[in-house]
């Protein structure tokens, strides 16, 4: 099973649990759910898996870059040190380790890039299973809470009460007039 049906699963669950009396919460199966999200975690795809893996990954390249380039300019110091003994010598010897430090650290930032283009690629593509992802659980939510509120409107009475309004007298909330218990309140 993929996510998508996972989560489908996850919905019908919810969707068909007992209600709560008096509540706006609903009874469910702790085993079942518990089954359900570890094969959603199982199905989870690769790419979630893979991400602390490419950032350590990422700072491993770095990192070797960086003692690539420092072996680079010891070695053209004890380059240039060797070559001290003529004057001739010495300035070729500082052009060619100067040429060398200039070589390592272009080396090492063009290393350093690449490893920034790699990891950044990797993020992308995990930023993109997780759009999809959130996109998928917001759906849900949103199906969700359509239920909910056709169910609250399909129970609403349609005759007229004491004081002469229709609908009841529910306490007003600021939150659009429905009335929650306490319960409901410490979910949100």
């Amino acid at each position: 099973m993929d996510v998508e049906s996972h989560l489908s699963h996850l919905e019908q669950l919810v969707a068909e649990a007992r209600p709560v009396p008096l509540s706006a919460s609903v009874m469910v199966n702790r085993k079942e759910i518990d089954e359900l999200l570890a094969a959603l975690r199982a199905a989870l795809p690769e790419e979630l898996r893979q991400a602390r893996w490419v950032l350590k990954e990422r700072d491993d390249l770095v990192a070797q870059g960086q003692r690539e380039a420092e072996q680079l300019v010891a070695d053209a110091q004890a380059e240039q040190r060797r070559l001290v003994s003529d004057t001739e010598v010495v300035r070729a010897s500082r052009r060619e380790a100067e040429r060398i430090i200039d070589e390592a650290r272009e080396q090492a930032r063009v290393l350093r890039l690449e490893a920034e283009d790699y990891v950044d690629s990797k993020l992308a593509n995990f930023e993109i299973v997780l759009h999809k992802t959130l996109a998928t659980v917001e759906k849900g939510r949103e199906r969700l809470r359509g239920r909910l509120a056709t169910d609250e409107l399909a129970e609403a009475p349609d005759e007229e009460d004491d004081t002469g309004e229709w609908g009841g007298s529910a306490p007003e909330q600021a939150d659009g007039g429905r009335f929650y218990d306490h319960e409901s309140l410490d979910e949100a």
